[in-house]
């Protein structure tokens, strides 16, 4: 009976969740968010797979957890630790492995995965701390931790810790921050996250050309004919709504 209780007060949590991160989910019932949401759906059979496993029941949670990946294109291990106020954005395509952990008010959105490397055993997947935003496409991989507040950029790829508040990007993914503030809430304007790669190469371009210039003014002749080109950040309305 506990743990019936447990789970409605997880649901109920996880809907007021859907129904906050989500434009979509706006004036719409908490009926129909049970039946139309693909990933507050995986979720829900996810509690119950997770209290039978808790439980003790055979067979049933692995059941569970193969008819829901096949309805809703979610897949979450029963062994997978969540915590409350979770959600999954549209959903199709998101691999939660056995030992990953998530905690409080966290968001992943489509296609992410939380999976292992090899062939170890024991701990093998990464843990997210609360307030935790994951971006479309990004593959996290191994035991890694992912600190409080921090946020993955769409098709990131993580394979090492990641601090808190920190934002991450690019392959393999780098720390980066946004305008040099700390990152607040859930954000999904992964657009405007800052490229540490093009960055790089934005600086050694105008120190090229710099040393260039002295060259020519030491040698007394004239500068390099090559066409210099600036690299610009991109500027405009952002799809993401920001």
């Amino acid at each position: 009976m506990s743990a019936l209780t447990r789970v409605l007060a997880e649901v109920k949590a996880d809907v007021a969740a859907a129904r906050d991160r989500d434009p979509a989910a706006q004036g719409v019932s908490t009926f129909e968010i049970l039946t139309s949401w693909a990933g507050v759906q995986a979720l829900l059979a996810h509690r119950v797979a997770q209290a039978l496993r808790e439980a003790g029941v055979p067979l049933a949670p692995r059941a569970i957890a193969h008819l829901t990946r096949a309805v809703t294109g979610v897949e979450i291990h029963p062994a997978a630790k969540i915590g409350g106020e979770f959600f999954i954005d549209h959903g199709s395509g998101v691999v939660i492995g056995e030992t990953a952990e998530i905690g409080e008010r966290v968001t992943l959105y489509q296609g992410v995965t939380l999976g292992g490397t090899g062939f170890q055993r024991g701990k093998r997947h990464p843990t997210l701390g609360d307030n935790v935003t994951v971006g479309s496409g990004a593959k996290l991989l191994g035991p890694i931790a992912v600190g409080d507040g921090a946020k993955i950029g769409a098709n990131t790829v993580v394979v090492e810790d990641v601090p808190p508040s920190a934002t991450v990007v690019g392959n393999p993914g780098h720390p980066v921050k946004v305008e040099g503030k700390r990152v607040e809430g859930p954000d999904a304007d992964w657009i405007h996250l800052p490229d540490p790669i093009a960055e790089a190469i934005k600086a050694l371009s105008e120190r090229i050309a710099d040393l260039e210039r002295r060259i020519a003014d030491l040698d007394g002749g004239e500068k390099s004919g090559g066409e210099e080109r600036r690299l610009r950040s991109r500027t405009g309305r952002s799809s993401a709504g920001g």
